[in-house]
């Protein structure tokens, strides 16, 4: 958060004044002492004089046992879901005891009232879906500034402030809500008119984003992924569509001085073509909001982007964009018909911020290779080979496509990947599956596999490989270290195949146990194309399974 300190008594009153007689959460009665915070934490280890603890409560965790432990270390405020007595404990006179519903989406809303409502003076497009996010955030994030837009990012790669740029932390998306309103806060400060928001079912649900003034929801689609976290379909979609929920919100009574904000209406933009629109549709429709299509189901409309023509090679796509009632030749560096949906999107969502089509043409075109998204590794080989973030079965079902639109009837796709361990275990056997019939080879190994088994995990996963057709030894392999493992793929890889590395893409680390190791992908497949050209093993990159 900001540096400095604030009155609780100002935080729980700006509260109270941005969201009087709005249906939006309102701050707790308080008329006690006031104290000073510093910061909010539900770390005891962050915890020190001044500093606020938040009692999360979350899958399989509860930060209230733990209270004890952050008031003798100096917490002069405790943000807590149960009350002290129900804890068995006192409280010591300096110390402030608030309790709330629910304690995520109290520090939401603090947070914000904290840098005094920051996304009140941006036009925030959200961006949510099961794959494609980043991508889409990124590509519409280069149009908005192609147009002419001072606009910032906050995504799974990076941040963008203005001129700076920043990585996030390891394995996050979505930020916790006092670093997302401090980001947010910091593209205010630096000017910036816009900000592409990437937003998870995570942060979703765990209210990350409660706080923000949307003005633009966009979905890429929704398919099986992290239903270890949500328990079931129909409560990851729940998630999802709280997105657009948030579309529905109150208007804070934060006054706002940019224009763009001022002068939009709210916008939810859907894609035509995934499972998830009618249901979508039907919960928007009648509601005061705009909604506007994408997809290539459906002819062009004013309300509706769309593509024609469409061709791919191994660098780029071409296709004659349809948008804003317009139609104009595009060529993009981004190979593949799963990203010509994430242009789609981004296209129709700069549409809805006034961007003209040829400027959003012009923002497709010069959009750079984003890190870990079909990245291509070049040594000199006379094969591809790609590094992808494909983390979901429709996501590797879909890079394996994208390669297969790369090359030769006779050349082959060599795919590489893992399934992560203490998540959705359902997506070991699907992927295993997809990948045993749509790609060529597969060579199975680990992929964060936390606390559990390296070696159940891949035994799951080579089960579903046999039973869609595999033959282990001859058509796909278990190498457990993934260093190794991207060697071995390079063995029987001819002129005009793909080596498709799925799973970490831009990620920085794997995690074995509770211990973070560096890791990267891109690394990784430059150190074994170097082995390979020189005709030698795999050099041990660090992680225990060497």
């Amino acid at each position: 958060m900001s540096k400095g300190s604030h009155r609780l008594t100002h935080l729980l009153a700006a509260w109270g004044q941005a969201v009087q007689g709005t249906a939006h959460p309102q701050p707790p009665a308080y008329d006690g002492p006031d104290v000073a915070v510093t910061h909010f934490t539900e770390k005891t280890s962050e915890v020190e004089p001044g500093s606020a603890f938040v009692a999360r409560v979350r899958a399989g965790s509860d930060g209230h046992p733990y209270i004890a432990q952050a008031i003798e270390r100096g917490a002069t405020l405790i943000l807590a879901q149960q009350p002290p007595d129900a804890l068995g404990l006192i409280v010591p006179p300096g110390v402030v005891y608030l309790t709330v519903p629910d304690t995520a989406v109290a520090l939401a809303w603090l947070s914000a009232a904290w840098e005094a409502f920051p996304s009140r003076q941006l036009v925030v497009i959200g961006i949510t879906g099961t794959d494609g996010k980043t991508t889409t955030a990124n590509i519409l994030f280069n149009i908005l500034r192609a147009a002419g837009l001072r606009a910032g990012l906050l995504s799974t790669i990076r941040a963008v402030i203005g001129d700076e740029e920043e990585p996030l932390a390891l394995h996050v998306t979505t930020p916790e809500s006092p670093v997302v309103q401090r980001y947010l806060r910091r593209m205010v400060d630096a000017g910036l008119t816009h900000c592409v928001l990437e937003a998870t079912s995570h942060a979703l649900a765990q209210h990350r984003v409660a706080a923000v003034d949307f003005d633009v929801a966009v979905v890429t689609n929704i398919t099986h992924e992290h239903l270890d976290y949500h328990g079931s379909p129909e409560a990851y979609f729940a998630a999802k569509r709280r997105l657009f929920g948030y579309l529905l919100d109150d208007l804070l009574h934060v006054a706002t001085h940019n224009r763009h904000k001022v002068d939009l209406r709210r916008t939810a933009v859907l894609n035509r073509d995934d499972s998830s629109f009618a249901l979508l549709d039907d919960f928007l429709a009648g509601r005061p909001i705009d909604v506007v299509t994408y997809g290539l189901a459906a002819t062009p409309t004013a309300g509706h982007t769309t593509a024609t023509g469409i061709s791919f090679d191994p660098h780029e796509t071409a296709l004659t964009l349809h948008v804003g009632g317009a139609s104009l030749p595009v060529r993009a560096p981004l190979p593949g018909a799963f990203n010509v949906s994430n242009m789609l999107a981004a296209a129709a969502a700069a549409s809805t911020l006034g961007v003209t089509p040829k400027a959003v043409g012009v923002g497709l075109a010069s959009v750079g290779y984003l890190s870990g998204r079909m990245e291509r590794i070049e040594m000199g080989q006379p094969f591809l080979v790609i590094v992808d973030f494909a983390h979901t079965p429709n996501a590797l079902a879909r890079a394996i496509d994208a390669a297969r639109g790369m090359i030769g009837p006779d050349n082959r796709i060599i795919a590489v990947f893992g399934s992560a361990g203490k998540r959705d275990v359902d997506k070991r056997r699907l992927m295993a599956e997809i990948a045993a019939r749509a790609a060529d080879l597969t060579v199975l190994t680990a992929e964060d596999p936390r606390t559990e088994s390296l070696d159940d995990i891949l035994a799951t996963m080579a089960a579903a490989a046999t039973a869609a057709g595999g033959v282990e030894g001859q058509t796909f392999w278990r190498v457990p270290d993934r260093g190794r493992a991207i060697r071995f793929a390079l063995s029987p890889a001819q002129p005009g195949d793909v080596v498709l590395i799925c799973g970490k893409g831009h990620e920085q680390s794997m995690c074995f146990g509770t211990v973070e190791y560096p890791w990267d992908d891109r690394a990784a497949a430059r150190a074994a194309l170097a082995a390979w050209a020189r005709g030698e093993t795999m050099t041990d990159l660090g992680l225990p399974t060497f």
